[in-house]
């Protein structure tokens, strides 16, 4: 029996990064932050990229805390929606393309986050890399970790909890 040739590496790299790009695209909010994701493989890191509006005390200057903490918690919500859709999207069972034009999957909901502020967030562009402690069928527990010019140099951390989305019901077909 022979086996079946793998997909050329370049279609499986097209497929990701456009499921990606679709999931963060799904976020109004992640747009208007200008939060962007660096894929590597399965793993993401999150880039808020600089921009004037994201200050919030301009005599220092220093990032908003309230944008801080929107980017951590969405850096932790693609994070677990992307650690979620891997699956799907490997195998091919996931359309990039349907996700493009707004059947996106439904994304985990907030139940608490947590952040803690370590140091003033510096006016240029911000990392954070989000890690999934615990993944179940209705809960999530994630930590997140935020850092501007060196990663040892966290300015920002979190730990959030997230009501995982249920799959959906198949239709009843009456008795």
């Amino acid at each position: 029996m022979a086996r079946s040739r793998p997909e050329p590496v370049q279609v499986v790299k097209q497929r990701r990064d456009a499921a990606l790009r679709a999931l963060v695209t799904g976020v109004p909010y992640a747009r208007f932050l200008g939060v962007d994701f660096d894929r590597r493989g399965d793993e993401l890191t999150g880039v808020m990229n600089f921009n004037e509006k994201l200050i919030g005390n301009p005599f220092l200057p220093a990032l908003h805390g309230g944008a801080t903490a929107a980017f951590l918690e969405v850096t932790a919500i693609i994070t677990l929606g992307w650690s979620q859709l891997w699956p799907d999207i490997e195998t091919g069972a996931l359309d990039p393309k349907e996700m493009a034009v707004g059947n996106l999957p439904r994304l985990p909901k907030t139940i608490d986050f947590t952040v803690d502020y370590l140091r003033s967030g510096l006016p240029r562009d911000a990392y954070a890399r989000a890690t999934v402690s615990r993944s179940g069928r209705r809960y999530a527990s994630v930590h997140v970790a935020a850092w501007q010019d060196h990663h040892d140099k966290l300015f920002a951390q979190a730990t959030g909890h997230f009501l995982m989305p249920q799959p959906a019901a198949a239709p009843d077909r009456g008795a």
